[in-house]
């Protein structure tokens, strides 16, 4: 959804050459149009612009301007000379801004009601997004629906209950899944929702050169179809299967013919089982096309030999030094603390023992025999000899 304009600092050679043609975009992203820049001012990505409306005028945001939108027109097969190309009018103000943003405000209940008449008309669609006008004078319903649905009805009633112009347009379930959002099974934010912009038809086969298992839940996103992602890895997978022999489904052998059930790109391994086993052979490229070579002669070989499943990959060795955070057990953090309070108790204890042994032990002899130094006062002189 966001684009990188990498010629924005690039002078231009002749300033009337210069693309007049702006992209715009509305509601987040979701719609992108384009429109003539017929004004004297240069308008920048991000630029909040008032356009020409159905019977009024729209507010969007400038997603692309420059010779990147020339890029962008020819990519989506618009004419730059169109005379139909609607205008910009000017640069949004604060009373466009806050006018848009009241009628934006009104999308959230106007969804509740509308699905609500769809269901008293008893109509087989489901409403996916309302999307209002800046202005407030038209309003877009996008809606699903399996078969064509009848609804000239249902546009008399949304005029007259949300006093609009009304367009109707159907989507299909990979548009309504961008347009609601979501968290895929990788854990990022769905493609349809940010970045995806063209849908591509997504098949079983995808899954099968990749060697998927065909599991329906796994294999289908938010939309309830088959995952996007699923086609960009493919052409990678097609180009590896091409050193791949070709015919080589059935390899004929003395006990019967073996079945070939998947294809390692990563270690060019093709696996086969025979009838009346589940064991299953991993033979090589190169062992494949000598058994394939042998059964042109009208020879089949007793059995299959298993190859051996070695790694051509340099075995990683881990340093010694390296500690990551989790391989310490609780465990261990655990006995090195008793055991430094242990230590801790020990050393109190033998200051303890010290002190005591200090306190209990008796004077020398001579110490204990030695008279006390007698104090006599001299009356006559006052002084104490």
């Amino acid at each position: 959804m966001n684009v990188h304009d990498w010629l924005t600092n690039l002078p231009l050679s002749d300033e009337a050459s210069s693309c007049r043609i702006v992209e715009v975009s509305f509601n987040n992203g979701s719609r992108k149009d384009f429109y003539r820049n017929s004004t004297v001012q240069r308008y920048e990505k991000g630029d909040m612009v008032t356009v020409e409306g159905v019977s009024g005028f729209d507010t969007g945001e400038v997603s692309l301007s420059g010779e990147l939108v020339r890029l962008q027109l020819k990519k989506k097969g618009v004419d730059e000379n169109n005379p139909e190309i609607k205008r910009i009018l000017r640069r949004a103000g604060d009373r466009d801004l806050e006018l848009m943003k009241q009628n934006k405000s009104r999308e959230p209940e106007a969804l509740m009601r509308a699905r609500s008449i769809a269901r008293q008309l008893k109509l087989e669609m489901k409403l996916a997004e309302v999307e209002f006008q800046a202005d407030g004078r038209k309003a877009t319903f996008f809606y699903t629906a399996d078969g064509r649905v009848d609804f000239r009805e249902l546009i008399k009633v949304y005029a007259s209950e949300f006093k609009v112009k009304v367009e109707m347009k159907q989507i299909g379930a990979r548009q309504e899944a961008g347009k609601v959002g979501g968290i895929g099974s990788c854990g990022r934010e769905l493609c349809c929702s940010t970045w995806l912009t063209s849908f591509k038809s997504v098949t079983t086969i995808a899954a099968r050169y990749q060697n998927l298992s065909i599991n329906q839940t796994k294999l289908s996103g938010q939309c309830g179809r088959l995952k996007c992602c699923l086609n960009y890895e493919l052409d990678t997978y097609l180009d590896a299967l091409q050193g791949f022999p070709d015919n080589a489904d059935i390899l004929e052998t003395a006990k019967g013919n073996a079945l070939l059930i998947k294809k390692d790109i990563f270690r060019n391994l093709m696996w086969y089982i025979l009838p009346d086993s589940n064991k299953q052979y991993p033979l090589s490229i190169v062992t494949v096309r000598k058994i394939k070579e042998m059964n042109g002669r009208g020879v089949k070989p007793e059995a299959l030999q298993a190859e051996e499943l070695v790694s051509s990959r340099p075995k990683e060795v881990e340093p010694d030094f390296v500690d990551v955070v989790g391989q310490i057990s609780l465990r261990s953090l655990e006995k090195n603390d008793k055991r430094r309070k242990f230590r801790q108790r020990e050393q109190r204890d033998q200051q303890d023992r010290n002190r005591g042994n200090a306190r209990n032990t008796p004077r020398p002899p001579q110490q204990q025999n030695q008279p006390r130094p007698q104090i006599r006062k001299n009356k006559d002189k006052g002084k104490t000899n």
